[in-house]
């Protein structure tokens, strides 16, 4: 089979190896139109299942990945002017750098004879191939050409976010909640390498308004969240992606869902199919996950309809829980005033409870109470 595939991040790479491995033959070409090393971003997270998958799935991949990843198994949280306090064996997790993730896949790719071109940007004339995946991120080209045939619908998030990196290193995933006059500000942290971590900063629209982020470039932005988070970061510098303009990248996040993965030879993968919002740590997971789906059932059917079709429907059902939990999540960070009156022990453990959809309507106090009860029915059950 020739295949084409359409965008260099982690789905279209370790679908190329895991297709070379299942049959050396398959004439593979992955397309990116940047430069080898540009990518942007910091680091990534996985979760201790994902690296059970990647080991099954491609051993040699997996041994590097884990080589070059950080780990953590403990959380570090601060509420404003708090004590801050350390949560012991929660969620075990690993972090990565994109970058470093990147190059490890593209050099297994190339072993395995995948073909990697970069600075080849795909136009209109699509490449000859028996299957072209799209595997060109949330601003999807070649998923954009046809928004009708794959309905494509985006719901963009009200907060605002921006992706950093800084030289303070987290040794446990961390936590700052700080109270301004104009509303909360908070960030997560967790290390990728011995040197960075990645620093992701949110906030209300209100919060960014007042504060005056909506009008300072980026070192004056920058500034002004390494005062705000002194204390987690140690006085550490954020480090931001680099503007032509020296504006600051703020963002809303774009959860993006589409009624079809496919159209004729061409099939979407990982951001060009589905996103979930970055508080739940899944982006790259579920990006590997779909290479593994489709490749599995381009290999069990010899119809590529059919294949494609089959990957539809069982990776749709198979991400179904991580969207919820993502809009929940989402959906617990937009309301956070909701929680932050509560003493900072029991916002935290409505924080490790983001996920559930019961929260969201619930009074606070009740649901941190009925879970207190629960989880004494639980040990009375054990004794």
């Amino acid at each position: 089979m020739k295949v084409a595939c359409v965008g260099g991040g982690p789905a279209s790479l370790y679908f190329s190896i895991l297709m070379k491995r299942v049959d050396p033959s398959h004439d593979i070409t992955v397309y990116e139109r940047n430069p080898a090393g540009s990518t942007y971003g910091w680091g990534v997270t996985y979760w201790y299942e994902l690296f059970e998958n990647l080991r099954r799935a491609d051993p040699e991949s997996a041994r590097d990945i884990a080589e070059s990843s950080v780990h953590w198994d403990s959380w570090y949280a601060q509420v404003h002017e708090h004590p801050p306090m350390m949560i012991d064996h929660w969620d075990e997790g690993f972090g990565i750098g994109r970058r470093e993730l990147l190059d490890i896949l593209t050099r297994r790719a190339r072993s395995l004879g995948v073909r990697v071109e970069f600075e080849h940007e795909i136009g209109d004339d699509l490449p000859e191939a028996d299957l072209i995946v799209a595997g060109d991120g949330v601003n999807s080209v070649l998923r954009d050409r046809h928004p009708e045939h794959f309905g494509t619908k985006v719901e963009v998030g009200r907060n605002k976010y921006m992706w950093l990196g800084t030289t303070k290193v987290f040794g446990p995933f961390s936590f700052a909640f700080v109270d301004t006059p104009h509303g909360w500000i908070w960030c997560y942290g967790y290390g990728f390498s011995r040197t960075h971590s990645t620093c992701v900063i949110e906030c209300s629209p209100e919060t960014w308004q007042g504060l005056g982020l909506h009008q300072t470039n980026e070192a004056d932005s920058l500034a002004l969240l390494e005062k705000l988070f002194v204390e987690v970061l140690d006085g550490h510098p954020l480090i931001g992606r680099e503007q032509a303009d020296d504006s600051a990248h703020w963002l809303n996040f774009r959860t993006v869902t589409n009624r079809t993965w496919y159209r004729g030879n061409v099939v979407l993968l990982g951001d060009a199919a589905h996103t979930t919002h970055y508080s739940i740590g899944a982006g790259t997971a579920l990006a590997l996950g779909d290479a593994a789906y489709l490749a599995d059932a381009l290999r069990q059917d010899t119809s590529l309809e059919a294949a494609l079709a089959a990957y539809q429907k069982e990776r749709r059902s198979a991400i179904r829980t991580s969207q919820r939990a993502a809009r929940n999540s989402a959906r617990w960070y937009e309301n956070l005033p909701r929680y932050a009156g509560l003493p900072p022990q029991h916002m935290l453990t409505l924080l490790g409870e983001r996920h559930s959809t019961l929260l969201a309507y619930m009074p606070p106090k009740l649901y941190f109470q009925l879970g207190k009860l629960t989880s004494r029915a639980i040990q009375a059950v054990r004794r």
